[in-house]
C-alpha cells in the first residue's frame, strides 16, 4: 500500500517539460505512466486469483480504472489541457456503453430462455436418449460448437457442463475430459460469429470485419476443435453411464422467445449492414420485442392456466396441477436483473483501463513493437497465445485501439487467435474459468493443462488452415 502511495506521489512530481507534445502527451516514460502500469498489473493479478481469493473480478479493475484516469486528469490539469483528457475518456465510455447494452440484451434473452426451461429440456432429451460416454463426448462438443455462435461461449459451456455432470454422475475422468472438450468447442464456435464471444463482437462493432466475413473462419474454427477432440476421444471408454431421466415441461412461450432472439439478431445485423447504424440499436429494439411478448404472456396467463388446469383435472395429473399452482407471471426486468453484472462491470474496468494506458501512449509503443518490428502474422499468433494468460478482452481491445495497418486476412487471424488461444489454459477464457467453478474437483487447471499440447496442435492447424483457405484476404486492406 505504501509503495503504491509513493508511486502516486512520485507521479505528481513530474516535470511538465517531460511531456513535450501538442494535443496529447506521451506519458510512457513518466512516473505517472509507470504508476498506471503497476496499478493495472496489480489489478490483473487479483483478477487471475479470483478463484482462490473468492473476490469478484470486477472489483480490482473498477478501482484501477478510476485511479488511472484520475492520474491522467491530474497530468492534463497541470499542463492546462483538461478538455483533452475529458474527450478521450468520453470516447472510451461510449465504446463501452455500446458493447454493454448489446451484451445486456443478449444476456437477458439467454436468461429468459433458461427461465422458460429451454436448456433443461435439451438436457433431459440427451439423458433420455441413453447415449454412451463416447457419443455424449461428441454430442456435447458439437452442440457447444454450434450453439456458442448464437448463445455465446460462456453460456454454452455452462449448459453443456450441466449436461455432462448430470449424466456422468460422479465419473471424474469423463467429466474432466468432457469439460476440456466443451471449453475448446465453445471458444472455437464463438470465433466464427460476431455473437459468439465479446472479442468477435468488438471486432464487428469496430467495423474491421463485416458480419458475413466472419464465416470464412468456420473451417479453421472447426479444425481447432476437431484436432484435439479426435485425440482425446481415444481416451474415453465406450460404455453407457447410469443416469436418471426426469421429465421437463417447457414453460409457455419458450420457443417463441427463441424466435424473438433470432429476430433481434437479424434486426441488429440489418441496422449495421444496410443502414450503417450501430448494431446496439437493433439489439435494444429486440429488447422491446421481448417486453411486448412478456406483456402478452402476463395478460393471457389466467386463461392459459384455466385451460391447463382443466386438462390436468380430466387426466388426473396431480403433479401437473401442483406445478400449475406455483406458476408466476413472466417479468422481463427479472431477466435483466439476472444478467452477469460482474462480467459487464469487469468489461467496463478493462475497457477504461486499457483506454487509459492507450491514451498515455503505451498502445502506440506496443503497436510499433509488434506490428512494425515483427511480422503481423507472428504478432497475431503471439497475442493469441498471450490471451491464454491475459483475458482475450484486453488483448483484443488493445489491438483495436492500436489500429495497426493490417489486411482483412490478418484481422480475421487475430479474431481467430484471440478467440481460440484462451483454450490453451483453463484460465484463458470465461468458459474455462466458469467450468472450474461449476465442476469444482472434476475440472481443474492441472486436468486441463495435461491436454495443452494437443490443444496447441489444433491452434496451429486452425491458423494454417485460415492462411491457406483465405489466402486471397491477406492482400485486401481496410480503407
Amino acid at each position: 500500500m505504501w509503495k503504491l502511495l509513493l508511486l502516486l506521489l512520485g507521479a505528481s512530481l513530474f516535470s511538465p517539460a517531460a511531456f513535450a507534445a501538442a494535443g496529447q502527451l506521451d506519458l510512457t516514460t513518466a512516473n505517472v505512466g509507470i504508476a498506471a502500469i503497476v496499478i493495472f498489473t496489480v489489478a490483473y493479478l487479483l483478477v487471475m486469483g479470483e478463484e482462490r481469493l473468492h473476490m469478484r473480478k470486477s472489483k480490482p479493475v473498477l478501482v484501477a480504472a478510476g485511479l488511472i484516469w484520475m492520474m491522467i486528469g491530474f497530468v492534463y490539469m497541470q499542463n492546462d489541457m483538461p478538455g483533452v483528457a475529458e474527450v478521450a475518456f468520453r470516447h472510451n465510455l461510449l465504446e463501452f456503453a455500446e458493447l454493454m447494452l448489446f451484451l445486456l440484451v443478449a444476456m437477458t434473452y439467454i436468461n429468459a430462455m433458461e427461465e422458460r426451461r429451454l436448456f433443461d429440456g435439451l438436457r433431459a432429451w440427451m439423458i433420455k436418449k441413453g447415449f454412451t460416454y463416447k457419443q455424449l463426448f461428441w454430442l456435447t462438443g458439437f452442440l457447444a460448437f454450434f450453439i456458442s455462435p448464437i448463445a455465446d461461449n460462456l453460456t454454452t459451456a455452462l449448459l453443456m457442463c450441466a449436461v455432462v455432470m448430470k449424466v456422468a454422475d460422479g465419473d471424474k475422468k469423463f467429466i474432466s475430459i468432457s469439460c476440456v472438450s466443451i471449453v475448446i468447442a465453445a471458444n472455437a464456435g464463438g470465433a466464427f460469429s460476431p455473437f459468439g464471444d465479446i472479442t468477435t463482437l468488438m471486432v464487428w462493432q469496430a467495423g474491421m470485419v463485416e458480419f458475413q466475413e466472419f464465416f470464412v473462419l468456420f473451417i479453421p474454427s472447426l479444425l481447432n476443435y476437431l484436432v484435439p477432440a479426435v485425440i482425446m476421444s481415444f481416451f474415453i471408454e465406450d460404455r453407457k453411464p447410469s443416469s436418471i431421466y426426469e421429465e421437463v415441461e417447457l414453460k409457455r412461450g419458450a420457443l417463441r422467445i427463441t424466435s424473438l432472439f433470432l429476430l433481434t439478431i437479424a434486426t441488429a445485423v440489418a441496422c449495421h449492414m444496410w443502414l450503417h447504424l450501430p448494431p446496439v440499436l437493433g439489439m435494444m429494439m429486440g429488447l422491446g420485442y421481448l417486453q411486448f411478448f412478456g406483456y402478452f404472456l402476463r395478460m393471457t396467463l389466467p386463461g392459459s392456466l384455466a385451460r391447463k388446469r382443466a386438462m390436468a383435472e380430466r387426466a388426473g395429473d396431480m403433479a401437473r396441477l401442483e406445478r400449475l399452482g406455483s406458476v408466476v407471471p413472466f417479468d422481463v426486468f427479472n431477466r435483466v436483473q439476472r444478467a452477469e453484472w460482474d462480467t459487464l462491470l469487469f468489461f467496463y474496468g478493462i475497457v477504461i483501463c486499457v483506454g487509459g494506458l492507450g491514451f498515455m501512449g503505451y498502445l502506440s509503443l506496443l503497436s510499433n513493437t509488434l506490428y512494425l518490428g515483427w511480422n503481423p502474422t507472428f504478432a497475431n499468433v503471439a497475442l493469441g497465445i498471450m490471451s491464454a494468460i491475459i483475458d482475450n478482452i484486453p488483448v483484443m481491445f488493445a489491438v483495436l485501439s492500436m489500429q495497426p495497418e493490417m489486411s482483412h486476412g490478418q484481422w480475421l487471424l487475430i479474431t481467430l487467435t484471440a478467440g481460440t488461444g484462451g483454450s490453451l489454459l483453463s484460465i484463458g477464457s470465461a468458459a474455462g474459468v466458469a467450468l472450474m467453478g461449476q465442476a469444482r474437483g472434476y475440472y481443474t487447471f492441472a486436468s486441463h493443462l495435461k491436454w495443452t499440447p494437443v490443444i496447441a496442435l489444433g491452434y496451429i492447424v486452425s491458423i494454417l488452415a485460415h492462411m491457406w483457405l483465405n489466402e486471397n484476404l491477406f492482400t485486401v486492406f481496410n480503407h
